[in-house]
């Protein structure tokens, strides 16, 4: 469409609300006000594309973006639902023009008692850089009125250090790119650390895009706070229900739990088979044997689950070498192990503390081993007060156990 026949036929723009759903109360806690135009045969064609066009003018995108608020914002007022609205705003936008349009509307709702808590204003974070500290002082300023901000992290790989220093109230990442077929792990550190930060800052995650039970799933796993997308419920020119999806909610976090317990029910069983294994291996073990001819034990005896054996030292020295399993199922000393310091790894000296204290092994979350470019787990034993064992476990053994992936 031609962005000028849309602003001379600016009554015909009208705001859709996607609902965003809270994973605690399983309500729709706000909504997300995007543009519409309506076309003369009624059909709608969607104007996203319009506010983030930096060919437009500014004043087409800021008389669009205050027709939305004051469309939307007339029905928060007029709704008895205790819910919450937010709006996309381009970041080099409200810049441009110091907030001052976006405040003019804000402040004539909150005059008619508007709670300008229930107002949010989301921006990407990709246009963040662009004079950031002028951005970031804006958005103080916003917050001190009471209203929140959001930041939309379009790529894995964003900026968390601009994150921080911005402190969103929250931090909205896209399931849209996961497949139900293909759930790409490697993401999985990337969205921990978002979901680290959130907690760190005070801000909440919410996924978005959420078109299929596995992406449900996966950012409710990832620790998402807030769901948004077609699977849940479809934008609409109302306010839903605010219980519309409860039912399904509850039925489906029921089903994850489920599978989480038999996930963690397996990982015990395996960390008991391979304590077994270990209280039975260890006491024929010569005292006098060293490091190698040890892990060559070791690995010879848990050869069904074990594809390198290593020993280190509670400061992260390896002290022994890398008994690693051949192709023939013979293993094989690898000197170049030797003395490498682990210590940099993320939770070791948590893991080594732990097996002090508990006097028992610990197996590992899953994690792509670099030499073998495969999902692995690690199992890490105390074979004395300052000595403690590693088991590399493959991932064909662990895709064969079921709840091991």
């Amino acid at each position: 469409m031609d962005p000028l026949e849309i602003m001379l036929n600016l009554d015909k723009v009208i705001p859709y609300y996607n609902p965003v759903i809270s994973a605690d109360t399983h309500l729709v806690a706000g909504y997300e006000a995007r543009p519409y135009f309506q076309q003369a045969d009624g059909s709608l064609e969607e104007l996203d594309w319009f506010l983030e066009d930096a060919t437009i003018p500014d004043e087409f995108h800021l008389e669009l973006n205050c027709h939305l608020q004051q469309k939307a914002m007339e029905k928060l007022l007029m709704t008895e639902q205790p819910t919450n609205l937010s709006f996309y705003y381009d970041a080099g936008l409200l810049i441009r023009d110091n907030g001052e349009s976006l405040l003019s509307v804000v402040h004539a709702y909150a005059e008619r008692g508007l709670d300008l808590k229930r107002i949010i204003i989301e921006i990407k974070e990709s246009y963040m850089a662009a004079q950031f500290d002028t951005l970031r002082n804006l958005f103080k300023y916003l917050k001190t009125l009471g209203i929140r901000i959001a930041v939309d992290v379009e790529q894995q790989n964003g900026s968390l250090d601009r994150l921080a220093l911005v402190k969103p109230n929250i931090i909205k990442v896209d399931a849209g790119f996961l497949k139900d077929e293909f759930l790409p792990h490697l993401y999985r550190d990337v969205y921990h650390s978002l979901s680290m930060l959130s907690r760190k800052i005070g801000a909440t995650l919410l996924f978005k895009g959420i078109s299929s039970y596995n992406q449900l799933n996966y950012a409710w796993r990832n620790g998402g706070h807030y769901y948004e997308g077609t699977y849940l419920e479809q934008e609409g020119p109302e306010f839903i229900p605010v219980d519309s999806c409860q039912e399904k909610i509850k039925t489906n976090f029921r089903q994850f739990v489920i599978f989480e317990k038999r996930k963690v029910k397996a990982q015990l069983e395996l960390m008991n088979q391979i304590s077994e294994q270990f209280k039975m291996t260890l006491p024929e073990i010569n005292p006098d044997q060293s490091y190698d001819e040890l892990i060559l034990s070791v690995g010879k005896a848990c050869m069904d689950f074990a594809f390198r054996v290593y020993i280190c030292n509670g400061e992260g020295i390896q002290l022994s070498s890398n008994a690693e399993k051949n192709r023939e199922e013979a293993w094989e000393l690898i000197q170049e192990g030797r003395n490498k310091n682990w210590s940099w790894r993320p939770y070791f000296f948590e893991n080594i503390m732990r097996m002090n204290v508990e006097k028992k092994g610990l197996l590992s979350d899953l994690y792509t081993d670099i030499e073998r470019d495969e999902l692995i787990r690690t199992y890490s034993y105390p074979i004395s007060d300052e000595l403690y064992v590693f088991l590399d476990i493959p991932y064909e053994y662990l895709y064969e156990q079921e709840g091991l992936l």
